[in-house]
């Protein structure tokens, strides 16, 4: 039940977050929205990304058993597949965010 409703949390943040710099600003159409709402998708999409790796590394970990040779085998590469994964978005969110003018 908490997977079905978290991404409603950032979702009504970042529509917070945007319709409060369209009132301060008092701007008008669809563009001065879509600022803001994208922003906060891009934040929800790298850390659902993320969660959503290390919650499977966790449950691939724990279904590694001696018993069934080719599911361990299977996960093991599935974990390594996710620990490259969580390599390259760390490298991608060091660059983008300690180093954007490279």
């Amino acid at each position: 039940m908490l997977l079905a409703w978290a991404p409603w949390v950032p979702t009504l943040v970042g529509l917070g977050y945007a319709f409060g710099g369209i009132f301060s600003q008092k701007a008008t159409g669809i563009c001065a929205v879509a600022g803001g709402v994208a922003e906060s998708l891009i934040l929800w999409g790298l850390v659902s990304m993320i969660a959503c790796q290390v919650v499977a590394m966790i449950w691939l970990v724990r279904s590694i058993s001696r018993g069934h040779l080719m599911r361990s085998v299977v996960s093991v590469a599935s974990v390594c597949a996710s620990a490259v994964f969580l390599l390259l978005m760390g490298v991608f969110i060091w660059l983008a965010w300690f180093h954007p003018r490279l």
